[in-house]
């Protein structure tokens, strides 16, 4: 069985029925009888169709922030976001859909019961269970320092907007994974794949700042407001709203708190770690759990530096959100670089590139062999990678892009004609690239940039 269905196959939408039933599943608005599948293999890859979508709610969110006068979604923090999401699918692509296999292979040797996966009992049960367990995998990512480590990711940015929906750890899929495996006992698997997709869709949406409330629907739904809250490094946001589509379960299990009146909200790490650096965002975490892992003697404290929770030291047993806010965190200054307009043009053009690339990838992965699909999202992530360094307009910049742009010349000599990875006319204009920042490099060293906070 080709479990790996769920995250590799595409459809078109032409119609406007189409796309109305695009922007509804945004919002979980479905008829679970057009949603009913019996295999994991015919189950759509639901989050890649919906790219389009995430795009235009992005533009939208950001023409309603600047008509309310405010900043409207920075160029530099929505790619890095942007760039998170695409680790994030660049891993799946390395895995094949191992995580579905993995909880097939428990529902099809340990399942208690056989519910009836064409019928809409069967789908509504699917989906409360996994909006349940998703409240317990996201409280695992906040209170266990490893997986914390991996979900951070998510909460590296000091904006709020749908952009940080898509800001993801390239390991997301695996973190907390044990919390979802109960739910193979009963719930088929194409059910499971279907409502886990359907309920990050869901939580793309309600990372804005410019939908204040959302009324009644507050008391049952998470809602932008709600999960402001959770973001927040202000020790009230700390270990709250855990929710993905229902808020029910905070206030079940005690970890609810609602946006108030006068709330000044400061979003990002209690300790920051500015880059738009995405390989840096993925990975600098887990080298700090790592040295602290060995910075003890004692095993029991290595171990609790792993598994308990992110504040845990053996000399102070405080929680984060039982500190006392410091004043200065309502003065710290944004993260941000200004690089020149040639820079910008350059980067997004090249930035379109890749992320036609990644389309195109993904759409023929299944005809490439495993080692080609691996090299290929390495590159794209090196890419990213890099990316990340012109905007943080690092000294190293130039030399790692002349190299990048390079490497995909001399990759095109090797890969299959067939795939299409890129043609001539593109080899040239990588090549001319390359040049540029040969002469770039040995002219000026570094991006000339202003570093500033805002």
């Amino acid at each position: 069985m080709n479990v790996s269905g769920c995250y590799d196959n595409m459809e078109s939408i032409p119609t406007l029925g189409g796309v109305v039933k695009g922007a509804g599943r945004m919002f979980y608005l479905i008829n679970p009888k057009e949603n009913l599948y019996e295999n994991v293999d015919d189950v759509p890859n639901l989050y890649v169709q919906s790219w389009p979508y995430f795009f235009t709610f992005m533009l939208l969110e950001h023409i309603v922030l600047k008509l309310k006068g405010k900043k409207g979604v920075r160029l530099n923090d929505g790619i890095t976001s942007i760039s998170n999401g695409i680790f994030l699918e660049g891993g799946r692509l390395i895995w094949r859909g191992a995580e579905a296999y993995l909880y097939t292979w428990v529902h099809t040797h340990f399942r208690l019961v056989d519910l009836p996966w064409d019928h809409t009992s069967t789908w509504l049960f699917a989906a409360l269970g996994v909006d349940f367990c998703y409240y317990w995998m996201h409280r695992a990512c906040h209170e266990i320092h490893i997986l914390w480590a991996q979900h951070q990711v998510h909460h590296t940015s000091e904006d709020f907007n749908m952009g940080v929906g898509i800001r993801q750890s390239i390991l997301q899929g695996w973190c907390g994974f044990l919390c979802y495996v109960p739910l193979a006992l009963a719930i088929p698997p194409a059910q499971f794949v279907l409502h886990h997709q359907f309920s990050y869709l869901y939580m793309f949406w309600i990372h804005t700042e410019s939908i204040k409330t959302l009324g009644p629907l507050e008391y049952i739904l998470n809602t932008p407001s709600h999960h402001r809250i959770h973001h927040g490094s202000n020790p009230y946001c700390i270990d709250v709203n855990y929710g993905g589509v229902l808020i029910i379960w905070d206030k079940l299990f005690g970890t609810f708190r609602p946006e108030k009146e006068g709330d000044k909200i400061v979003y990002g790490l209690i300790y920051n770690q500015p880059s738009f650096n995405p390989l840096h965002l993925q990975t600098f975490y887990t080298g700090y759990v790592v040295s602290r892992f060995r910075g003890y003697d004692n095993w029991v404290h290595k171990l609790r530096a792993v598994f308990s929770r992110p504040s845990w030291n053996p000399v102070n047993a405080v929680r984060f959100k039982d500190m006392a806010e410091d004043p200065a965190i309502h003065t710290r200054i944004k993260y941000d670089v200004i690089l020149p307009r040639w820079c910008s043009v350059y980067l997004l053009t090249h930035y379109a590139l890749i992320l036609y690339g990644f389309h195109h990838l993904f759409t023929i992965h299944l005809t490439m062999p495993p080692l080609t699909v691996f090299t290929l999202v390495l590159y794209i992530m090196g890419s990213l990678t890099v990316f990340g360094m012109i905007l943080d307009a690092s000294p190293r910049a130039p030399a790692f892009e002349m190299t990048r742009c390079t490497l995909i010349v001399l990759l095109a000599y090797f890969l299959d004609p067939s795939y299409g990875v890129i043609d001539a006319p593109l080899q040239l204009f990588y090549l001319a690239s390359g040049l540029f920042w040969f002469v770039f490099v040995y002219k000026t060293v570094e991006i000339k940039s202003v570093k500033q906070g805002i």
